[in-house]
């Protein structure tokens, strides 16, 4: 490898790794390309030379932290687990995506309605991915009897907002310092709650008005 690549893209990183951290803290306009290089290390003309404008390196940073590849190569071992316990595993690894990318997702609440026209497209592709992720492991599911016939894109969804808003509470809100809940047993209550409901016996149209 060509050593001069090499330090360059280990450079690239650095200002990102930098850039997030200060637009999650400070904003898009509150971080300054002066503070990002003197943080990352780098005088400014060098961020400069890899991001032509505050706005480039505004937009390296949402498209390079929104890829969710963990989340994807789990599917073939999901569908091999017993059911219960592959919604576990499954609501675990989306805690761990989504605490992983704490920063970038404080700063597409934050900046979204600044930049609605750039900001969207990104954000709802990175919903997408997972809705579809989720989707797909219940309609395979349902392919093979295993489950009975609802809309797995409803359910993706269901799904996903439990452990997005334990996420946001605990993690964004800082609801963990003022009265922590424990993981563990919230994702395997929640993952209990949406398989069985909360009635002591399954329900049906016959025992209530509709």
């Amino acid at each position: 490898m060509d050593r001069t690549v090499g330090s360059c893209s280990v450079t690239r990183e650095r200002i990102l790794d930098t850039a997030i951290g200060l637009f999650s803290t400070k904003g898009y306009a509150g971080a300054t390309t002066r503070e990002i290089a003197r943080q990352a290390g780098v005088a400014e003309v060098t961020l400069f030379r890899h991001f032509a404008s505050k706005e480039k390196l505004f937009e390296a940073v949402i498209s390079h932290y929104s890829a969710l590849p963990g989340l994807k190569s789990l599917l073939p071992k999901a569908l091999e687990l017993p059911y219960e316990e592959a919604l576990n595993r499954m609501a675990d690894l989306l805690l761990d995506t989504l605490i992983q990318l704490k920063d970038w997702i404080r700063i597409m609440h934050a900046e979204v309605l600044h930049s609605p026209d750039k900001l969207m497209g990104i954000f709802h592709s990175f919903l997408d991915e997972i809705f579809d992720f989720f989707a797909s492991y219940f309609r395979e599911l349902q392919k093979r009897g295993e489950l009975r016939d609802f809309d797995p894109e409803m359910a993706a969804r269901v799904f996903h907002s439990m452990f997005y808003c334990f996420f946001n509470m605990e993690e964004l809100l800082g609801r963990k310092h003022h009265r922590a809940t424990d993981r563990n047993k919230a994702v395997k209550e929640f993952v209990t709650l949406f398989i069985h409901g909360i009635l002591a016996r399954p329900w049906s149209f016959a025992d209530g008005n509709v």
